[in-house]
């Protein structure tokens, strides 16, 4: 007799997937949020936005790319969730909004549910870590489409600003300062470049290096190295924004700093980053080197050393500085705005000079 579990989809292990994520779910709770997880539909109490004037929402969906094959190569599954999290909140922040909630989806060839609790629970901790709730999610099982061991993960999020305090290219003016951001390492772009330059596959040559070689360089091994999650700006970029003095911040992920730039640039000014004001991590030149990957290839696959930018008034860029500190996130004056045709044509970046330690 043939039944669901024979074509490869098992019920009871979905729903001890659910049951072994319920506790993680709870710590990414918010007031707001009505009811728990087990539901058709995720609850959240909105009445809170009547104290708005005029409440913008704001909405994000985005995955994590082929860095979740490193996860499961490695056999790691609680940090990629933080990836996943970065990737929606930090698109939200940069217009000034502060994230509610969000929804995941795992997609897996087969429910392990200790490895959905896993990947669960790095997404909870992050939604805690970055205030934003965990409302529900789905897990589906695709046998045939999907191996055993392989599994993406999505998710969307929403959240709220004020109409008078959003942030955006409108702002932002002459004179204003880059306030540049560290990232804690790739982040979560540019993964199939880096994969190609380590591992190579197919016909593709690779270095042929191994997850678990020791990097000097790195002071790890390579698969730990790869798994860093990506930095949550959230909640200091949050604290930057109500501080006051900002005019436009941008989450620097696929496409590099200077195309993620000119996305909140407008056509009356030029922006100037100049790559002397910071050194990257060795990570970034070991892929520059053992891939032979060209700086502006480099610099358009990997944030290279910067996460997150502010563009920030003057008077309050050493303000911002400061109180980017006291919220655990190096940040440094980066370079300047200018009026169109100063360091380019309007509405461009110019990246200039060298890092202290060129990758």
């Amino acid at each position: 007799m043939t039944d669901y579990a024979a074509a490869g989809v098992s019920v009871a292990e979905g729903d001890r997937a659910v049951e072994l994520m319920k506790t993680w779910v709870d710590k990414a709770r918010r007031p707001e949020v009505v009811g728990g997880i087990g539901g058709f539909a995720g609850l959240f109490d909105a009445s809170a936005l009547k104290d708005y004037r005029r409440p913008l929402l704001a909405t994000s969906a985005d995955g994590v790319g082929t860095k979740v094959q490193i996860a499961q190569r490695m056999d790691k599954h609680d940090t990629i969730g933080f990836d996943l999290v970065g990737m929606l909140v930090d698109d939200l922040v940069v217009c000034g909004a502060e994230p509610l909630f969000m929804t995941d989806y795992i997609a897996c060839g087969k429910v392990v549910p200790e490895r959905i609790a896993e990947i669960v629970k790095g997404i909870a901790q992050a939604c805690a870590e970055s205030g934003t709730a965990l409302l529900g999610g789905e897990t589906a099982e695709h046998p045939g489409l999907l191996s055993p061991d392989e599994y993406d993960i999505a998710g969307s999020t929403t959240g709220v600003v004020e109409a008078d305090d959003l942030l955006g290219r409108e702002l932002v003016r002459p004179g204003d300062v880059v306030i540049a951001m560290a990232s804690s390492g790739l982040h979560s772009n540019g993964y199939s470049l880096v994969r190609h330059v380590f591992f190579g596959g197919g016909n593709r040559e690779g270095a042929g290096w191994s997850l678990d070689r020791h990097v000097p360089e790195l002071g790890t091994t390579l698969g730990e190295a790869l798994l860093v999650p990506t930095k949550l700006y959230t909640l200091p970029c949050l604290a930057l924004a109500r501080a006051g003095g900002v005019h436009a911040m941008s989450h620097i992920t696929g496409g590099g700093l200077a195309a993620n730039l000119e996305r909140v640039v407008p056509e009356s000014v030029s922006v100037r980053v100049d790559r002397a004001t910071w050194t990257p991590d060795p990570m970034f030149g070991l892929v520059a080197e053992l891939g032979r990957v060209e700086r502006p290839a480099l610099e358009q696959a990997l944030n290279v050393g910067v996460g997150m930018i502010a563009l920030v008034e003057p008077e309050s860029a050493d303000a911002a500085v400061r109180l980017l500190a006291e919220h655990g996130v190096e940040a440094w004056v980066a370079g300047e705005v200018a009026d169109a045709g100063v360091h380019g044509a309007g509405g461009s970046v110019t990246m200039v000079g060298e890092h202290t330690s060129t990758p």
